[in-house]
């Protein structure tokens, strides 16, 4: 019983985890974008559309696919 009950923990507690890493990973594309990056307009188009689409999956709940948006981003941009 004490073994099902941190494994219902642990699974409670990683969907926070990815929760809390999606607002610190738009934070770093933001500070990217800011600093005016050396994207072609296409790039560029695509680094902000990924990242309104992490934001919008962030908000449905749907953190790990959030996570995986926002990264290709931050990957675009050499974060």
């Amino acid at each position: 019983m004490k073994k099902l009950m941190t494994l219902i923990a642990l699974v409670a507690f990683s969907g926070a985890a990815l929760a809390f890493h999606c607002p610190a990973d738009m934070k770093k594309i933001d500070a990217a974008l800011e600093k005016k990056p050396a994207l072609s307009a296409e790039q560029m188009n695509e680094v902000k559309k990924l990242r309104a689409d992490g934001e919008a999956l962030h908000k449905a709940g749907k953190h790990q696919e959030s996570v995986d948006t926002l990264a290709k981003a931050m990957k675009m941009l050499g974060v």
